[in-house]
């Protein structure tokens, strides 16, 4: 059965909370995060969880995918508790929260385990997910504690 590669884009609140949701537990390496000032884009490389393919049914396999995740519009990319200079450090993704700046623009929060933060301040929601290539099957689900 072929894979349908998971394309979603976020221009509001709700599209993004959208595409957080299917970002969780999402594993990126800091050598796959890049900022390109002059291009005003932030692109992160992610090896996603597919939560989807789980859900429908108890007998499916784990899988995880590549899915490339971009933002446009990008004024500014601030980081907390990162060493973008060990580029074999994996992050564990959790979510996106957003927030209207009172100069009208959007700051983005990606948040990670461990207490790190990336901050892209945009002048808009413009976010794209898109996988890309074939989904492989990982032996280990993503487990949380319930509090």
């Amino acid at each position: 059965m072929e894979t349908k590669n998971l394309k979603l884009i976020a221009r509001t609140d709700e599209d993004l909370r959208v595409v957080s949701a299917h970002l969780q537990d999402s594993i990126v390496a800091t050598k796959d995060i890049a900022h390109l000032k002059s291009n005003r884009i932030f692109l992160m490389q992610l090896n996603r969880f597919m939560w989807e393919d789980v859900e429908k049914g108890v007998f499916r396999k784990n899988k995880r995918i590549r899915t490339i995740l971009k933002f446009e519009n990008v004024i500014d990319v601030i980081s907390k508790n990162i060493n973008h200079t060990d580029k074999d450090k994996f992050l564990d993704f959790l979510a996106i929260e957003s927030n209207q700046k009172p100069d009208n623009n959007v700051e983005l929060k990606l948040i990670f385990s461990g207490d790190s933060v990336i901050k892209v301040i945009s002048e808009v929601i413009e976010v794209a997910l898109d996988d890309q290539g074939e989904p492989w099957i990982t032996k280990n689900k993503p487990k949380h504690k319930v509090l």
